[in-house]
């Protein structure tokens, strides 16, 4: 076992040690930067550390996305948005009484040193909890507050009124949403009821997993907060390339994959590069992207070995230098 793994590591070694010498090869798809030197690999490199490639599947996403819905208490939403309200007004007051103050001390009559800083302390301090208040709105109602506040004030208005609902659908085992869905399909005791997807939420709950804010008007009556009910997200039918998890890698500029690039003879070596996808939606056992093509070679497993390699080869090359 132990001979085994020491040949895995050299054949490794190896590969990394080649992205100093494929970089500098006269591809049209190849970056000639150093710093982002494309690795390359033998055939029996790529056997030893499990590259396997494959040609994305062209596919359409299915139009339900099944979630867990439970029916949100209103008196929540009044008292953030309450909260919100109130310390903003406050920060606005203090912020007026502060400049009251300043121009009276300027003026030299009327308000002393200590009145002075006695409101700015207190408008720092209005400052700091509208913020607070503000902040804790956006995350716990992210989807009302990117709304106009004319249509937020109606939305509210007809949840705290009983004209309709709001539901927090859950999709169980998932962090990640790809294209959002429009509307959805509640099913109460095997009644659907139409509902409206408002957005994503930010926060979590124990359940741990992505969720969408839904408005359901003119809901069944008994149906009420805390009920937990079956959603179906309705979304347009999504045609793209169909990969396994595997294939995908995710970093501060979004997802990407590794596609083999053709190769000019049959002695050169494999050379890989990073090509940008956007997710559209989840598949099966994969994801639905848009960002390759049908013919492209792509990396489905062993994806992470070329992460690990990357910039090895300019490493490499300064130590040569030294």
């Amino acid at each position: 076992m132990k001979t085994a793994v020491c040949c895995v590591l050299a054949l490794a070694c190896g590969a990394a040690a080649s992205i100093s010498r494929a970089a500098t090869g006269d591809d049209d798809d190849v970056d000639s930067n150093p710093a982002s030197a494309q690795p390359s690999l033998s055939g029996e490199q790529q056997h030893a550390v499990g590259i396997v490639v494959a040609h994305p599947v062209a596919a359409r996403a299915p139009q339900r996305i099944e979630a867990l819905g439970l029916v949100l208490d209103a008196t929540t939403l009044i008292s953030d948005l309450g909260d919100a309200t109130a310390t903003a007004a406050a920060e606005r007051s203090a912020a007026a009484e502060l400049k009251r103050l300043r121009a009276l001390y300027d003026g030299g009559a009327g308000a002393s040193l200590k009145m002075l800083e006695a409101a700015q302390a207190e408008q720092a301090k209005a400052e700091a909890a509208a913020g607070l208040s503000a902040a804790r709105f956006e995350l716990h109602w992210a989807p009302l507050a990117a709304l106009p506040a004319g249509a937020r004030q109606k939305l509210i208005e007809a949840s705290t009124s009983g004209h309709s609902l709001l539901l927090r659908a859950d999709l169980p085992g998932r962090h990640t949403l790809g294209a959002g869905a429009s509307n959805a399909m509640l099913d109460v005791d095997g009644i659907q009821v139409a509902g409206r997807v408002l957005g994503i939420l930010r926060q979590t709950t124990e359940l741990q997993s992505a969720a969408l804010l839904l408005e359901v008007p003119n809901a069944p009556a008994g149906l009420g907060p805390g009920a937990r009910v079956p959603v179906a997200l309705l979304t347009a039918e999504r045609a793209g390339m169909l990969l396994p998890r595997d294939a995908l890698l995710y970093d501060e500029s979004g997802a990407y994959v590794y596609k083999q690039l053709t190769k000019k003879t049959a002695a050169e070596k494999a050379r890989y590069a990073q090509v940008k996808v956007t997710l559209l939606l989840p598949y099966a056992e994969g994801w639905l992207v848009d960002g390759v093509d049908d013919d492209d070679d792509i990396v489905i497993r062993g994806a992470g070995v070329l992460w690990s390699l990357r910039g090895v080869g300019a490493r490499q090359a300064e130590d040569d230098d030294d």
